[in-house]
């Protein structure tokens, strides 16, 4: 059942959020973030080598490796911050409770979680048929059931945590995310007011299908957050994974000149499988499009060297992966879920009140 169950959490329940290009990873070791770029990193006779030159050197020859490991750097430190939290407005609270802070962990994720049902069950096993690899229902419900379970006892204690948090004595984070400096265009496609105090950046392809399950997540943030939110959008087509992907991104440039960025958009998403160039003179068709416009825009390719350029700017920003999205600068990496976004949505909107 151990073999089982590893290989089932390394195929099905660790899925991946974001379609990527061969052979780029995440870097392993450490890096500190006490050196100032002044240090001394190495000297070789009389001439220093310092922090400040390996890190030009770095971004210059590997900017995609660079941010990850500064974006795993802060990630790690944040998720160890998040635990020391945790750990003392739990003692906190069970010291005014007079009652051992396991005790009140316990109570509180029993209260808290929610039972899974056998239609939670079958609509995971449902969802990632694909990845089953042709085992039954049978096989696989315990797996899913004692996945889903955790799954709910992890929601509980977070929301726990969030309960003394609102209960316990003021919080502020001090310790900033990385950010990257994204220059924006009047050309870029925009949805939201230009005085949103928060900005998302997405870098997407039209042929990746985890770009395509985000696309509702984005839309539900523009829902509950208003004019506080603005989505724009930068092209990143994979061609080396997706062959159609670069002329729908000039599709979407075509569209753009005529106003309608978002209503093909949101066509090319829905039908991610007919993305040739004749199916896209298609697409342009049914959302109302001028053909004759459209089809004279993309047959002259005069939007090739837009999209390479933005191609180009995504891989000095370390993006190598579909979706990534850039929350004021913020990297979210893959087809995260609404929460996730919505967390650094939130921090950022308090960053913005602390610093009026």
């Amino acid at each position: 059942m151990i073999p089982a169950m590893r290989l089932f959490s390394t195929c099905v329940i660790l899925l991946a959020l974001a379609c990527s290009t061969p052979a780029q990873q995440a870097p392993a070791g450490q890096l500190s973030a006490t050196q100032d770029e002044s240090d001394i990193a190495a000297q070789i006779g009389e001439q220093v080598i310092t922090v400040g030159e390996l890190d030009q050197r770095w971004q210059q020859t590997e900017p995609g490796n660079r941010a990850q490991a500064i974006q795993q750097l802060y990630d790690g430190r944040k998720q160890a911050l998040d635990a020391i939290v945790a750990e003392i407005l739990i003692a906190q609270a069970a010291a005014a409770q007079g009652i051992e802070p396991e005790t009140l962990t316990s109570a509180g994720i029993t209260r808290l979680t929610t039972p899974v049902t056998e239609g939670q069950v079958l609509a995971f096993f449902q969802a990632n048929q694909a990845e089953m690899q042709g085992r039954s229902m049978d096989a696989m419900g315990p797996l899913i059931r004692q996945y889903l379970e955790e799954q709910s006892r992890v929601a509980a204690f977070e929301m726990l945590v969030s309960e003394l948090r609102a209960e316990g004595p003021p919080f502020r984070l001090v310790m900033d995310a990385p950010r990257q400096q994204i220059d924006l265009s009047s050309d870029d496609p925009v949805q939201g007011s230009a005085n949103a105090q928060v900005t998302l950046v997405e870098f997407s392809d039209f042929q990746c299908p985890f770009c395509a399950q985000v696309m509702p997540t984005l839309k539900r943030i523009q829902q509950t957050y208003g004019d506080q939110v603005r989505v724009i959008w930068k092209d990143f087509p994979l061609t080396s994974i997706h062959p159609q992907a670069f002329g729908a991104a000039q599709a979407g440039r075509c569209a753009q000149e005529q106003g309608m960025f978002w209503e093909l958009h949101d066509q090319l998403f829905a039908n991610q499988q007919s993305l040739q160039p004749g199916a896209l003179k298609t697409h342009a068709i049914a959302v109302g499009l001028d053909a004759e416009v459209f089809d004279t825009c993309l047959d002259s390719g005069k939007h090739a060297d837009a999209v390479q350029a933005q191609m180009d700017t995504a891989t000095r920003l370390g993006v190598v992966s579909t979706p990534t999205v850039f929350v004021n600068g913020r990297l979210v990496s893959g087809a995260q879920p609404y929460e996730a976004f919505a967390k650094i949505i939130d921090e950022e909107l308090e960053r913005v009140v602390a610093q009026e």
